[in-house]
């Protein structure tokens, strides 16, 4: 496609376009008629099945109307609920049924003032009502079009092919079979397809397998499907099962949204890559519930081009905007501490906190510990060469299952010498069989296991290694061996082992305590209060480095490992001693290594637990209940509510005290507010009272995107994701609600059942059952019948007419609009062939109907416009 596109160039290529992708805000959408004509009715029933951008909680922004200012008012949502829509982009009202089917009618009921340029008077709400009109307005023909085109009965391919009642019941049937199998599969998070599927196959994948197993254990769905099936309607293609999971998936969403409602709620981001090497943002909506519990809810995962702050906040407001969601209620905020997310200058969390000064940034506190042994590892070269020389250790001697088994046969034999000597007790529970522990990834807490293994095995350590180098099975496998355990065999070694599992030992501690589920605010921060303290004490107090040292020498003598001199002077491998620093060796061990990486962490522990950071949670934490509300400070809760400038005004603020003093005092000699563990416990009695989930996703991605499946469509990924994480959600939909959505989404071969009686080949019209028309074609008079919009005009064979069956139903009260036929006159013609007569019927229609429209329209339209204007005409 061309850079820019011209309207007036009918031979230029329509606009294509995922439809899962459509933009949500209705001031960012392109033109109707700029889309494909094949897909033109799916995307607009794409927008009618998600119905208008109501985007509820959205601070709407103040327009000056002369001495007066005016903002967009939330409550017209209700009042026109079925067509307002407003663009959080252009700060601007439109209407949802005049985008779709948009009649060109010029400046009638504000011409494009709803469509393109968007309504802004916020002064003249009797605009909205102008634009509604009457019955026959631009704005409600182009409704009727919207109702029609949802209505499957009233849909053209609906009236030609028609099915039996029978026929309808089979395919219900089959549908419903189809449902229950991929409901198992979106639960488990199995995979759909198989490499196979032709009915000679052993394994067809799980979809069609199951669904076999379903068939042959219940009769009525054998009968209906596979062989019994007719062969273009067996609801088994992997279109019909996407469609299935987005339906599914889109209404578990709607349930979510449905249950935040219009209420507060923060957001957890992270962004991780998938196996197939694609950056995801997986975004978790967590909330207060109606019954008072604290949520967490996952809403989606998107597929983000690149990672850079700005691409994130702008898929973070398509997502919300999708959703009907604003950034406006958001109250928190929760990423990984990455500077593109957390960045202090031009990170999501400033982006955010920039228009939203009440979305504050918390962190989890187990993870800002991880990152301060990150950022050690990488502020001290001597520290980052020590983990990369303990990996390559666990993956030399651990690589394989051989070396496996000779770390064990050398550590069973280093046991039962020890046991022999006395040197260790024996006992049940005791000395049992270990291995060399792999430190992860993301979990630095891990570390601290390997070190422990490597000083527990390091004498079998280093028999395994002088193995490989004696019977290795390469040179380059002999060579790594040789030079780890010259490695190994230094007192530098030894000294950082003891010292990183010193320092590591008192963080894992904090570490294992943060995670507690039952940990509240108030305790975290005491706890890092102790590991502050403990790493000042462990640099302040002599007896900390003299017990370090003493045990770091008696390892070295145990293992024949040169001790240095600590009065002599520091020779540093590599360098000429010109150029080497000039320091003793208790000089380099204790200041440029042991406090110098003892200042490390305490500088990060101190800039990543500031007080900034946690005043916040601190004073909320004063809302705890716990020992009947011991933690309440009402300075700072009064502190608190001024975090918040948009929800307290300055009036509320000043009566915040004396509603406070009473708050107290009902909570501590209210019976049912005893015993209370939490500050959830306190919201779900309050709602009772009438008083008033990231990196697991992650996880379900691999889960659901697996090797196998590395190839899943981004919007099929979300959905199985959606569907798979938040089950007790799906499982509450029911088949009707799905097939319903299943079947407005497209146009069907056939319908559920719905207990309509219609003769066969008979065609149903009319905007409503009580206005439906079958009219049998066609007086074409004016004054023999008057046409209204809704009829269905329905043509019998040229040789046969319309059946008896279809006469009747056309003459019935119920569903009749009369039987005419097309006056000829007999001598000078013989027929009129069905092409003639439907052109005939049609454009007396259109005649009727649109009349001032044919009237009016000139050969100054472009061929888009044209297109348009038959649309409009003909439906």
């Amino acid at each position: 496609m061309p850079d820019t596109y011209d309207p007036h160039n009918s031979k230029q290529s329509r606009i294509e376009v995922n439809l899962a992708d459509l933009p949500a805000d209705p001031g960012l959408r392109i033109r109707i008629l700029d889309y494909n004509p094949n897909i033109r009715d799916e995307v607009r029933r794409a927008y009618l099945l998600k119905g208008p951008c109501q985007p509820r909680s959205h601070d709407f922004p103040y327009t000056a109307f002369g001495k007066s200012s005016r903002r967009f008012n939330p409550a017209w949502f209700d009042e026109f609920s079925t067509w307002l829509e407003y663009s959080v982009n252009k700060d601007a009202a439109y209407c949802l049924c005049c985008y779709l089917f948009k009649l060109n009618v010029g400046d009638q009921a504000g011409g494009d003032s709803f469509v393109g340029l968007g309504f802004k008077n916020w002064a003249r709400k009797d605009k909205l009502n102008t634009h509604v009109g009457g019955v026959n307005s631009a704005h409600n023909q182009a409704r009727g079009k919207c109702e029609a085109l949802l209505n499957k009965k009233q849909h053209i391919e609906s009236v030609i092919i028609k099915h039996s009642d029978e026929a309808r019941m089979d395919y219900k049937l089959r549908l419903i079979a189809s449902i229950d199998c991929i409901r198992f599969l979106l639960r488990q998070g199995l995979a759909f397809r198989g490499h196979d599927e032709c009915e000679d196959s052993n394994n067809r994948g799980n979809f069609l397998e199951l669904l076999q197993f379903l068939a042959d254990h219940n009769e009525s769905v054998k009968a209906v499907t596979f062989k019994n099936a007719p062969s273009n309607l067996k609801l088994t293609s992997p279109d019909i099962q996407k469609d299935i999971v987005n339906v599914v998936a889109t209404e578990t969403t709607k349930l979510i949204v449905s249950d935040l409602g219009d209420d507060y709620f923060a957001v957890l981001i992270d962004e991780s890559r998938d196996v197939s090497i694609k950056e995801q943002m997986s975004v978790v909506l967590r909330y207060v519930d109606r019954r008072g519990r604290i949520v967490e809810r996952f809403l989606g995962i998107e597929h983000v081009p690149n990672t850079t702050s700005i691409s994130l906040k702008a898929t973070l407001d398509a997502l919300l905007s999708r959703h009907g969601l604003s950034i406006g209620k958001l109250r928190g905020q929760g990423y990984d501490g990455a500077s593109n997310m957390q960045g202090e200058i031009g990170g999501l969390k400033t982006l955010i906190w920039n228009e939203n000064k009440s979305a504050h940034y918390v962190h989890c506190f187990a993870h800002q510990l991880q990152l301060t042994l990150v950022a050690m590892a990488k502020k001290n070269s001597k520290v980052s060469d020590f983990f990369f020389l303990v990996n390559n250790v666990v993956n030399v001697v651990g690589g394989s299952c051989k070396r496996r088994d000779m770390l064990r046969g050398q550590q069973i034999a280093k046991v039962f010498e020890a046991l022999s000597s006395g040197e260790i007790p024996s006992g049940r529970g005791l000395n049992q069989e270990t291995s060399l522990t792999r430190a992860g990834d993301t979990r630095w807490g891990s570390h601290y296991g390997t070190l422990v293994s490597i000083i527990t095995l390091f004498p079998s350590v280093i028999d395994v290694l002088q193995m490989i180098e004696e019977d290795g099975a390469t040179h380059e496998q002999k060579s790594e061996a040789r030079l780890l355990s010259y490695s190994l065999h230094s007192f530098d070694f030894i000294f950082c082992l003891h010292l990183m599992k010193m320092i590591l030992g008192i963080t894992n501690e904090l570490s294992q305590a943060l995670q507690k589920k039952e940990q509240d605010i108030v305790n975290s921060m005491e706890l890092v209060g102790v590991c502050k303290h403990q790493l000042q004490k462990m640099r302040v107090e002599n007896d900390r480095w003299d017990s370090l040292l003493n045990q770091v020498v008696v390892v070295c003598e145990k293992h024949d490992i040169d001790v240095c001199n600590m009065d002599e002077m520091f020779s540093l491998p590599g360098r000429l001693r010109r150029k080497a620093p000039q320091m003793t060796n208790l000089h380099y061990y204790r200041v440029e290594l042991f406090y110098a990486i003892i200042d490390l962490q305490l500088m990060e522990l101190e800039n990543r637990f500031n007080e900034t950071n946690t005043d916040l949670l601190i004073s909320m934490a004063c809302l705890n209940p716990r020992d009947s509300f011991a933690a309440f400070d009402k300075s700072k809760l009064i502190h608190l509510a001024h975090f918040y400038p948009d929800d307290f005004s300055e009036m509320e603020l000043l009566i915040l005290e004396d509603q406070l003093e009473t708050y107290i005092v009902d909570m501590r000699t209210n019976p049912k507010f005893c015993n209370l563990k939490g500050i959830s416990d306190l919201a779900q009695k309050m709602v009772e009272s009438k008083k008033d989930k990231l990196r697991g996703h992650f996880s379900a991605m691999n889960v659901v995107k697996n090797r196998l499946r590395n190839r899943m469509g981004d919007q099929w990924m979300n959905d199985c994701l959606v569907t798979y994480i938040e089950k007790d959600i799906f499982t509450e939909i029911d088949n009707e609600d799905i097939i319903d959505k299943f079947q407005k989404m497209k146009t069907r071969r056939a319908e559920k059942s719905t207990g309509d009686s219609l003769a066969n080949g008979i065609g149903v019209a009319g905007r409503k059952a009580s206005e439906t028309k079958l009219v049998q074609v066609v007086l074409v008079s004016p004054q023999d019948f008057s046409y209204r919009r809704g009829d269905w005009l329905v043509f019998g064979s040229e040789t046969t007419g319309l059946p008896p069956e279809a006469l009747a139903d056309c003459k019935s009260e119920q569903l009749g609009g009369g039987t005419l036929k097309i006056p000829m006159i007999d001598t000078y013609v013989r027929c009129l062939n069905l092409s003639v007569s439907v052109g005939i019927g049609l454009y007396e229609a259109s005649r009727q109907l649109n009349y001032q429209q044919l009237q009016s329209h000139t050969e100054s339209c472009n061929d888009t416009e044209q297109l348009s204007f038959a649309e409009d005409i003909f439906g």
